[in-house]
C-alpha cells in the first residue's frame, strides 16, 4: 500500500504527489513579552512550586502527599483514603471534568496555554532552548549550519538541561508514591528498586520526548481534548480571535502613517503572531483547533500595535458574537447549568469529606452450616469480621449487635487495631430459640471507637435458625 497519491488539477492537467505522510516542519517559536506571558510565568511557577514542593511537607510525621500503593493507603494531608474509598476518587476525577467544561464554555482552551502540563513543560524547555541556543533567527540560522564544535557544544548543553529537568520530574513524581526523603538516598547509594529505577526511567523519556521533540505534536494529533472542544463552544465563548474588519486589507507601512490614508487595515503583515505561536498557525486565519488559547499572539499584536501608534487590540480575547457586531451574553443556559452541576457537586464532595467515617466494617458469615443447636440448647451462628482503622493513631473498638431480643455476643470487649491497620477474626452470636421469631432475621453489627464514640459504623448481616414446619 502506496502512502502518496497523485492529484490532477483540471485547470492544466498538471499531476501533483502528495505525501499522506508529510515530514514535520519544525517550529521555531519566538519569545514575546506581554501581560499574558507574565499570567503564564507566575501561574506556571505555582503550579512547579506545587508539584515539586508538595512531596516535602510532612504531616504528623508522614510526608504530606503519599500514594502508598503496597500498603493500599492514600495519604493527603491527614487524611488516609482506602480502596474503599474509590468513589470518592471517581467523584474528584467528574468534578475536574465539570471543571474543565465550565472554563471551556466560558473562555475555550485557556486550560490548555496556561496549566496544562504539556504546555507548562514546553514552555521551560524552549527557555532552555533560547538560552543555549539563542534567539529565534539565530536558531533557524545554527539548525542550517553544518555540525561545527559551538553548535555541537550549545546542542548537547540544551540536551543535557532538557534531561536534567526531565530527570528531576520523573523523581519527584515517583517521590509521591515511594517516600521521597527515603528515594533520593537510594538512588545516590544505587540501593533503589527495580520498580523505581524503571519509572523514573520511563517518565523521565516521556517528559524529555514530549516537551523536547513532540511540543506541538501531543497538543495537535494526540490530545484529544483538542477534538472534542468544539462541541462546548458556542457563538459567546471567549477565545483569540483576529479582528478581521479592522485588520483588513493587512500590508506593510511606515511607522506614523495613519491606515486610512494607505487604504489598509490596521494589520501590517509583520507576521510576529506567526512566530511566537507554539503550534504554528497563523490566527488571522480565523479560529483553528489547534490554538491552545495562550495569547501569546496577542502581546505580540499589541506591542506592535503600540509601536505603530494604533490601538491594541486587533488580536484580542472575544466572542464571535462579539466580532460580527452582536451582544454577548457571559451568564448563558449552558454556562450556568456546569456552575450548578458543579457547585453541587463539590458541596456534596466536602459534606461527605467532613462527615467521613476513618473505619470500616466487613462481615462475613461463617462457612459451613447456617447454622448450630449448641450443647446447652442454643441456636448458634459464627461470622469473620473485618475491622479496618483509617487513621494515624492505634484505636480500640467496642463490637455490638442488634435486631434480635436476647442476642449473645461472644466477642472480645474491645478489639484494639493499630493505626492505618486492619484486625479479622471469629465471633458468635448465640439465642434461645424461642426468640427467633423467623428462621432468617436481619440483624445489624456496630463497631464504636472506644475514645470518640461519635465515630462509629454499622453494617447489616443475617441471622438463621431452624426451619419451620
Amino acid at each position: 500500500m502506496t502512502d502518496k497519491i497523485e492529484v490532477k488539477d483540471v485547470t492544466d492537467d498538471a499531476v501533483t504527489t502528495v505525501d499522506l505522510y508529510q515530514d514535520r516542519e519544525k517550529i521555531y517559536v519566538r519569545r514575546i513579552k506581554g501581560f499574558y506571558r507574565n499570567l503564564r510565568v507566575y501561574g506556571g511557577a505555582a503550579l512547579f512550586a506545587l508539584y515539586f514542593g508538595t512531596l516535602w511537607l510532612d504531616w504528623n510525621g508522614r510526608q504530606a502527599v503519599l500514594f502508598d500503593l503496597p500498603a493500599r493507603q492514600f495519604h493527603i494531608f491527614g487524611i488516609t483514603f482506602w480502596p474503599q474509598d474509590f468513589m470518592l476518587l471517581s467523584w474528584a476525577l467528574i468534578i475536574c471534568a465539570f471543571a474543565l467544561f465550565l472554563v471551556t464554555v466560558y473562555a475555550g482552551r485557556v486550560w490548555c496555554g496556561y496549566t496544562c502540563p504539556q504546555s507548562a513543560w514546553t514552555w521551560i524547555f524552549m527557555f532552555i532552548e533560547e538560552k543555549t541556543e539563542g534567539k529565534r533567527n539565530a536558531r533557524i540560522k545554527l539548525d542550517d549550519q553544518p555540525m561545527t564544535a559551538q553548535k555541537f557544544a550549545r546542542k548537547t548543553a540544551k540536551h543535557l538541561l532538557w534531561l536534567a529537568v526531565a530527570l528531576a520530574t520523573a523523581i519527584t513524581f515517583v517521590g509521591y508514591f515511594v517516600p521521597v526523603k527515603d528515594l533520593l538516598p537510594q538512588l545516590v547509594n544505587f540501593h533503589a528498586s527495580g520498580w523505581a529505577i524503571f519509572w523514573i526511567a520511563f517518565f523521565t523519556l516521556a517528559t524529555y520526548g514530549n516537551a523536547g521533540w513532540l511540543r506541538e505534536q501531543v497538543c495537535i494529533y494526540m490530545c484529544p481534548y483538542a477534538r472534542f472542544q468544539a462541541v462546548m463552544f458556542d457563538q459567546d465563548t471567549l477565545i483569540v480571535s483576529y479582528d478581521e474588519k479592522r485588520g483588513e486589507p493587512r500590508g506593510a507601512r511606515k511607522r506614523g502613517i495613519s491606515p486610512a490614508d494607505a487604504g489598509l487595515g490596521d494589520c501590517i503583515d509583520c507576521e510576529l503572531c506567526v512566530q511566537v505561536c507554539p503550534t504554528g498557525i497563523d490566527i488571522r486565519d480565523g479560529l483553528q483547533y489547534e490554538c491552545i488559547g495562550c495569547a501569546a499572539c496577542i502581546d505580540a499584536c499589541d506591542s506592535v500595535m503600540d509601536k505603530m501608534g494604533y490601538d491594541p487590540g486587533l488580536i484580542r480575547y472575544t466572542t464571535e458574537n462579539s466580532l460580527e457586531g452582536k451582544p454577548s451574553h457571559i451568564l448563558r443556559p449552558r454556562l450556568i447549568g456546569y456552575a450548578l452541576a458543579l457547585a453541587v457537586m463539590i458541596g456534596l464532595f466536602s459534606w461527605v469529606i467532613a462527615t467521613r467515617v476513618p473505619m470500616d466494617l466487613s462481615i462475613e458469615r461463617g462457612r459451613g452450616a447456617l447454622h448450630r443447636i449448641t450443647p446447652m440448647g442454643l441456636v448458634e451462628n459464627s461470622y469473620r469480621i473485618n475491622l479496618m482503622n483509617m487513621t494515624e493513631r492505634d484505636q480500640g473498638y467496642r463490637l455490638s449487635v442488634e435486631g434480635l431480643d436476647g442476642l449473645q455476643l461472644l466477642a472480645p470487649d474491645v478489639i484494639h487495631v493499630t493505626a492505618g491497620g486492619s484486625v479479622e477474626l471469629p465471633v458468635r452470636l448465640l439465642i434461645e430459640p424461642g426468640q427467633l421469631p423467623l428462621p432468617n432475621n436481619e440483624i445489624h453489627f456496630t463497631a464504636v471507637a472506644v475514645d470518640d464514640p461519635e465515630q462509629s459504623v454499622e453494617t447489616e448481616s443475617r441471622f438463621f435458625g431452624p426451619a419451620r414446619f
